[in-house]
């Protein structure tokens, strides 16, 4: 039996390479670049008047003059226009294309005007007029060929909307994992069934794809019964096809408890089987090539306890995604025993920028109805017993 750390590490090394694909700009967000983003073009690609107003030539303010004539109305998605003679201006919207002839955007606020018998007038009362003012420079953001984002960026609203400038309409990311997820046992039903009173319905692997899915990651589930000859016929297929191999029950000390011994026989190195922690103690973990196998016991809280603290940060980890390290104060003492690595249920709020962590208790790995409290799990190293008020542990929320 290795420690949690040690577990951690072991499942940490393993470094398959799953490659990149394309997906659709608005299903982008939350993966990982595996290309920068370039400037196809200038930020901003021309000069943006910033203020609805009228524009000027700077040269004719800095000579003195006030009064201008107003020789059209440009507005943003024209074409530039041009002030052709000195004394003379435009009104202008703000992101209009601003013409070479002018350089200057006096705002509304700062103009009057006056209809004459030759047409329109504009009068300046801004006294505090330079070259550019109210004006985004062309290429003043970021210029043609300049990387706007660095591969490996973690992709999110804002980066969106670079993308979108660029005109990329699909983008390069890292591939995320083809997973299977895999129930055992003659006990399951499907959730839409009606159980007899010696069964139960499929919680563990439909938690575990919705969380899959929700994070847009390709993922399938199966089942397999106890049986030793289905188990070989059925494993070696779901091997080759995906990245992922995820199992539910099957690992502990009982006599149907055939897949650590099958995994092995059809060539599934075993990293490591049984953790010093609670819950999740019978937790088996082995490789199979480049493909990676997490067979978690059967109980409800210990299937969802290791899926959320070894199984998703590794899969987050291959996939370039950072990794939160997300903290919580311990909000009363809590006494544990055992020397085993616990991973305690609790509740949380947030307050003065504090996650708060309140221990929930429930009647073991199988309570599964204990979950509608829980917001996740905190980690307890082994070897303390008493665990006290106001220290930090980790955290790990459920639903990421």
């Amino acid at each position: 039996m290795i420690s949690v750390e040690e577990a951690r590490n072991i499942i940490h090394a393993q470094a398959p390479e799953w490659g990149e694909e394309r997906v659709l700009l608005h299903e982008s967000i939350g993966r990982v670049l595996a290309q920068p983003v370039v400037a196809d073009r200038d930020f901003p690609p021309f000069h943006r008047v910033t203020m609805d107003g009228v524009a000027i030539r700077y040269e004719d303010f800095k000579r003195g003059e006030r009064n201008f004539k107003v020789v059209g109305t440009q507005y943003a998605g024209e074409e530039s226009r041009a002030v052709s003679n000195p004394g003379e201006c435009l009104e202008i919207m703000t992101g209009a294309m601003l013409d070479a002839s002018c350089d200057v955007i006096v705002r509304y606020e700062d103009v009057t005007f006056e209809d004459k018998s030759d047409g329109k007038w504009a009068h300046i009362s801004d006294e505090e007029v330079f070259r550019f003012k109210n004006v985004h420079q062309q290429g003043s953001d970021q210029q043609t060929g300049e990387v706007l984002v660095e591969s490996g960026a973690q992709i999110h609203t804002g980066i969106v909307a670079i993308l979108a400038t660029v005109g990329q309409e699909q983008v390069t990311v890292r591939r995320l994992p083809k997973v299977a997820v895999v129930s055992t046992g003659d006990e399951l039903v499907e959730v839409g069934d009606t159980p007899q009173a010696y069964q139960i319905r499929k919680s563990n692997v439909t938690m575990i794809v919705a969380s899959l899915m929700r994070q847009g990651i390709a993922c399938q589930a199966f089942h397999l019964n106890d049986r030793v000859e289905e188990l070989v016929r059925e494993l070696p297929g779901l091997l080759e096809a995906h990245d992922v191999l995820l199992l539910s029950g099957g690992v502990s000390k009982g006599k149907a408890d055939y897949l650590p011994e099958v995994l092995e026989s059809l060539g599934v190195q075993k990293e490591f089987h049984r953790v010093a922690q609670r819950p999740g103690k019978p937790f088996w973990f082995g490789s199979y090539g480049e493909k990676a196998v997490f067979a978690f016991p059967g109980n409800p809280i210990s299937t969802l306890m290791c899926f959320q603290v070894y199984c998703l940060p590794w899969i987050h980890q291959q996939a370039g995604v950072p990794n939160l390290g997300l903290t919580a104060v311990l909000m009363e003492n809590f006494v544990f025993k055992p020397d085993l690595g616990y991973f305690l249920q609790v509740s949380v709020s947030h307050e003065g920028g504090q996650c708060r962590a309140t221990p929930v208790q429930g009647n073991g790995s199988g309570d599964l109805a204990t979950l509608a409290k829980v917001d996740g799990f905190i980690y307890l190293p082994a070897g303390q017993m008493v665990y006290g008020k106001g220290d930090v542990f980790p955290y790990y929320p459920l639903g990421l």
